[in-house]
């Protein structure tokens, strides 16, 4: 395409700047950059100038609002020429770069000017245009290659590395590298976890906060800080999207903890963000202060991995993550009746109905398992509230000598991770010194210190979780007496709801009948309750599944 009506046609002086240039000096800023290019045009006669300016973008990255404009208007025939302060402005990227040089800027009759580098298309394109670009490149592939080793450093260390605070969280005033519950929206995740573990669906939760206007993550931060993430939209600032009530029930930073490397991006080239694997994902317990208490939370995992779909009026199955075979050990899934006798739903095994095991169905109505839990949880708070003190008694004895084994074999372990920690502290010390006296390349040392400290990463996380198994012993006598407090509370229980699963309930185990299609010999059913009961409460039943 030729240009025509040059004296109409605009003069795009394009201006960018990221944050590692940022980072080097007000020598790229992009009012020093406008200095510069707007004292060229008018030394050298430019008319019609316009700027197009890109702040905080990458140049690796050339999806970038300004200069998409830009091209736009050269690939429509009006702009005469690009000035650029210096090669490096245009993009790092020396292949997209030297297309756009070589090819994309002649092919529309546009004229090409990097400034400080000495580059004018009018006069030619000099051959070191294209060393000039490859090392703009490798400029931006090894920055991106600091900025992760330092992220990843940070992330092995339990800090958080991600720059999106999550909805309900801000920045703590006094350390902006923490976070803290906002006073605002807070008090909103916890709403939402304490509606869906009490059966309300996500659909349902997303009906009720649009008839609340409760406004939805995207449009709260734009308000608050202009950000765009989310493509928030304005013309509906209440609609809630059922995937992001779904991702905040899994975000495991309600709870407390730090989650680092859920994601990966294959090169400093490509922007799209790969889901990571289990062994590369580091998670650090209690860090900040937690929304959600970890049981609630635990118990909505449940229902996520047990069967999701609600029913036509939006409840969600409250054995969800509850029930399971007895035999092989695959959840019991919820098959509903098509009519709308809703008492002929039934459970049947998962290993079975997919054919993973040699299982059989295990068939057992909705009603029946309701009525047998229900009643059983009824014997059970009634005995822990007409004898609380013997419960009590009981209960605590069960689990002393539980306790005293596994606090031996705690100790033990605990013990043996710790001299490890140590062990690898001085690894890395003397690799330090090896490094300082150039004994080891300081390639070679951050191989070795990058694989020393994630080992120590994860040792410091597996003394977390012994930590917390510890604490969670000593509580046992705490548990226990909340335990009573809570049957005590719930003397009328009129029908099972899923806050009394949650309360009272573990797990359910259901095996398959002594005489296979029997309408006479029942199920045999076994409750596991939030602690070990005494022995005087069994928690299991046989039953008829009729």
């Amino acid at each position: 395409m030729t240009n025509t009506n040059s004296n109409q046609q605009i003069t795009a002086l394009y201006c960018r700047l990221s944050q590692e240039d940022e980072q080097k000096g007000e020598s790229n800023s992009i009012i020093n950059q406008k200095m510069i290019l707007q004292k060229y045009a008018d030394d050298r006669g430019f008319k019609n100038c316009k700027f197009y300016v890109d702040d905080g973008y990458s140049g690796s990255d050339f999806n970038r609002p300004a200069f998409k404009s830009m091209m736009v208007e050269a690939e429509n025939g009006r702009v005469n020429s690009v000035i650029v302060k210096d090669q490096s402005r245009l993009g790092r990227d020396y292949l997209q770069t030297g297309m756009l040089m070589e090819i994309t800027f002649p092919q529309y009759d546009v004229r090409f000017i990097a400034i400080e580098d000495g580059v004018d298309s009018e006069q030619g394109v000099s051959d070191f245009s294209g060393i000039k670009n490859y090392f703009n490149d490798f400029y931006a592939r090894d920055t991106s290659r600091k900025i992760r080793a330092v992220l990843r450093n940070k992330g092995e260390r339990g800090e958080r590395v991600g720059t999106t605070i999550p909805y309900g969280y801000m920045k703590c005033p006094d350390d902006p590298k923490k976070i803290v519950p906002n006073p605002e929206t807070a008090p909103i995740v916890k709403r939402i976890f304490e509606m869906y573990s009490s059966g309300i669906g996500i659909v349902k939760i997303c009906d009720i906060f649009v008839r609340e206007c409760v406004t939805c993550p995207s449009v709260y931060a734009f308000q608050r800080s202009g950000s765009r993430a989310g493509n928030p939209d304005l013309s509906r600032p209440y609609s809630w999207g059922q995937n992001t009530i779904r991702k905040m029930l899994s975000n495991r930073v309600y709870v407390g903890d730090t989650v680092n490397f859920a994601t990966y991006s294959k090169s400093n080239k490509l922007k799209k963000r790969l889901k990571n694997s289990a062994a590369n994902i580091r998670i650090f317990e209690n860090t900040h202060e937690a929304i959600v208490d970890r049981k609630t939370f635990d118990m909505v995992q449940k229902h996520f991995e047990g069967r999701k779909r609600p029913d036509k009026q939006g409840e969600m199955d409250k054995f969800a993550g509850y029930l399971f075979c007895a035999e092989c050990g695959k959840r019991l899934y919820l098959h509903r009746s098509k009519n709308i006798d809703i008492s002929k739903n039934n459970f049947m095994c998962g290993g079975y109905k997919k054919q993973t095991s040699d299982c059989t169905s295990h068939y057992i109505r909705e009603s029946v398992i309701e009525q047998i839990v229900l009643g059983s949880i009824r014997e059970m708070t009634a005995f822990a509230r007409e004898n609380s003190d013997e419960f009590y008694s009981i209960a605590t004895q069960n689990g002393e000598a539980e306790a005293k084994v596994f606090a031996g074999r705690a100790k033990k372990e605990s013990a043996q991770i710790q001299g490890r920690i140590k062990e690898l502290d001085n690894i890395i010390r003397c690799l330090y010194e090896d490094r300082v006296c150039g004994r080891v390349s300081p390639e070679r040392y951050d191989v070795m210190v990058a694989g020393y400290e994630s080992e120590q990463s994860e040792l410091k996380q597996m003394l977390a979780t012994l930590d917390a198994k510890i604490s969670e012993f000593d509580l046992r006598e705490e548990y226990v007496r909340a335990f009573v407090d809570k049957a005590k509370s719930y003397i009328e229980m009129p029908k099972l709801t899923p806050e009394l699963l949650r309360i009272f309930v573990r797990k359910i185990e259901v095996a398959e009948k002594a005489e296979k299609y029997s309408r006479t010999v029942g199920n045999h059913v076994n409750i596991f309750y939030t602690f070990q009961p005494p022995e005087v409460f069994s928690g299991s039943a046989l039953v008829l599944s009729a």
